[in-house]
């Protein structure tokens, strides 16, 4: 059990280390998205913006154009909701060579309550131009795909989250690749970051395939659409808004290209305090949940 949050802030000291071209930014969250140790080993490559998120985008875009690699973090629910219009701007408009890394993103976030618990991340960012949307399931792949963005030109969004989740072994990371932990007869499941697990629990259930969308822009349709033909019914999965985040994607590849049985588990609404456990009761994002959509 380990956090994503927890193998990003690791990652990217060791990336630093490698490429002195690697910069980090925060807003006044630098505990809390992991780059502390970051600020401590390379303290000029450190850039502190305060409670200014908006400013903190400028800052890294200007960065950017000298030729440095910004990694920006913050909440979810301030990177991308709190400046949207200078990701949108000076980000996406310019193509700017920055990585947006947002942590304690979903209701796992728990006790916080509804206004920490980003739940429409990947539906804003999924529409940007310009914007690839990755989201690792645990600790190990966090790392591999922070490592595989360094080396991506543009603008990539990585969401993460607060709570250790559970690790999933041998989770590769191949950028716009999914993973196909599983084959099965049935169904097919297909979800992303750490609710894998559950999907992939209930999967093992119902002898469904189980798919890793680690990388949600750029879809690997490929994949997918192969398992639709072969399925026919497709079930997925995200700790998010099921408008427009993973399910969204998912609907409109299928709906243009080989239309199936499609149904979505997510939240309908915001999240509320309570603990990880409780709100995925409550939103449908557990085991017993999947498996009865399934059926």
């Amino acid at each position: 059990m380990k956090s994503t949050r927890d193998g990003y802030g690791e990652v990217i000291v060791e990336l630093a280390k490698q490429n002195k071209n690697i910069v980090a930014l925060s807003a006044d969250l630098t505990p809390s998205v992991r780059l502390d140790d970051f600020e401590k080993k390379f303290p000029k490559r450190f850039f502190q913006a305060g409670v200014a998120e908006a400013n903190m985008i400028g800052m890294a875009v200007g960065l950017a154009l000298e030729k440095k690699i910004p990694f920006v973090s913050s909440f979810a629910v301030f990177v991308p909701n709190r400046c949207l219009d200078h990701i949108r701007q000076s980000v996406c408009y310019t193509d700017a060579n920055v990585k947006l890394v947002s942590t304690h993103a979903g209701v796992i976030t728990g006790p916080d309550g509804a206004t920490h618990q980003a739940l429409e991340d990947i539906a804003i960012m999924r529409a940007l131009p310009n914007m690839k949307v990755v989201v690792p399931c645990d600790y190990d792949q966090t790392k591999k795909a922070i490592k595989a963005i360094t080396k991506i030109k543009g603008p990539v969004y990585v969401r993460l989250t607060r709570p250790k989740t559970p690790e999933l072994p041998k989770q590769q990371f191949k950028f716009g690749k999914a993973n196909v932990l599983r084959k099965g007869k049935n169904i097919t499941i297909i979800a992303c970051g750490p609710i894998l697990y559950e999907a992939l629990e209930a999967g093992k259930k119902v002898n469904a395939t189980v798919i890793n969308c680690h990388t949600i822009d750029p879809l690997d349709k490929a994949t997918i659409l192969k398992f639709a033909k072969k399925s026919k019914k497709i079930v997925t999965v995200e700790d998010h808004q099921i408008k427009g985040g993973l399910g969204g994607a998912i609907a409109e590849l299928l709906g243009e290209n080989h239309p199936v049985k499609l149904k979505r588990i997510g939240a309908d609404n915001f999240g509320e305090s309570g603990t990880p456990e409780q709100l995925k009761k409550k939103f449908g994002l557990t085991v017993e949940n999947i498996v009865k959509q399934c059926k």
